[in-house]
């Protein structure tokens, strides 16, 4: 599509401010689209202004929760991406406001014709002993219904320098004696950079999707958990033991770290880490995957230890095991 077409289309982005939210406003900033970044509190989304040219970039106060300000914050959009999602539950931010309610809201309010994408995760399933997973699976049936045409991304765990997942553990070895393994670690994982993913939901965007489709996304290799963290003891130089925490005793832990002001692990997460985390052979076959739309999948190894070096004891000088 050319700059000039482009340059006249609309994207409005919720959740653009977050760590998959730079992403994908650099990526579509790049293919000139005007962007509006429809978050809580605009004020605090000034880091993503030098990502686009003057006035390129918007942003305006939207709470999915409200929806006379999501009806606002589409008004005249050509497109709409949801990108809105909570890790763990706090006073009104539950996982079905959000992500189930939210999600409808959203879809629901979209201007007729306009392309909408919604960002789901692998794991959405509406028999999940999970509760995050359940309200997942129903935030997708709820865009499917309200926009039939509508394009879901679920993808893996995503890895890029602000992660909260390998920038997590990384300064959790820094700072205890062991890791603990849930399960076993014998729970498996696809990263996915967060660079693919913001890619394929511009390519959406531009409209080189299938409609009504849900993609996986996934990165070109799976590790199990315990394979990830003696990545992560490996590129920051740092021995430590890898403890098995059965699920039961993990999940009894996870009742009390649940209520710190950021917890380490909750009750719900353990439920999820009983569900491997990949590419389902089907979305493979299918090709609704990274690969299927001609992207090519970036390992882990290419990225993360570009960032990582910082937990090391030396910095980026040194790779001698402590």
């Amino acid at each position: 599509m050319s700059e000039q077409a482009n340059q006249d289309k609309l994207v409005t982005i919720f959740g653009g401010s977050g760590f998959v939210g730079r992403h994908v406003v650099r990526a579509l900033c790049k293919r000139f689209y005007r962007i509006r970044v429809a978050v809580r509190r605009p004020d605090l989304a000034g880091h993503l202004q030098p990502l686009g040219r003057v006035g390129q970039i918007h942003a305006v106060q939207a709470n999915v929760r409200y929806p006379d300000s999501v009806e606002a914050a589409v008004r005249d959009a050509n497109a709409v991406i949801n990108l809105v999602g909570v890790l763990f539950e706090r006073g009104a931010q539950r996982f079905a406001a959000v992500h189930t309610a939210g999600a409808d809201a959203i879809a629901r309010a979209a201007p007729a014709g306009a392309g909408v994408v919604h960002v789901s995760a692998i794991g959405a399933d509406a028999d999940s002993t999970s509760a995050y997973a359940r309200s997942k699976a129903a935030g997708e049936q709820a865009v499917l219904t309200a926009v039939p045409g509508a394009t879901i991304f679920r993808p893996s765990i995503q890895f890029g320098p602000e992660d909260n997942f390998f920038n997590r553990f990384a300064a959790l070895a820094r700072m205890l004696p062991a890791l603990p393994l849930i399960g076993g670690g014998v729970t498996r994982f696809q990263p996915v950079f967060v660079g693919d993913v913001a890619t394929a939901i511009a390519d959406a965007v531009d409209g080189k999707t299938k409609p009504g489709t849900i993609y996986e996304l996934g990165g070109p290799e799976v590790f199990t958990f315990k394979e990830l963290m003696e990545f992560v003891l490996t590129t920051t130089g740092r021995k430590r033991l890898l403890l098995p925490l059965p699920f039961p005793l993990a999940k009894l832990q996870a009742r009390f770290l649940q209520f710190l002001p950021k917890p380490l692990l909750t009750p719900d997460q353990v439920e999820l880490l009983r569900y491997d985390n990949v590419v389902s052979g089907e979305a493979e076959r299918e090709g609704r995957t990274l690969e299927g739309l001609g992207i090519d999948p970036i390992a882990i190894a290419s990225v993360v230890p570009s960032y990582l070096w910082r937990f090391r004891k030396t910095g980026q000088f040194s790779n001698r095991a402590v």
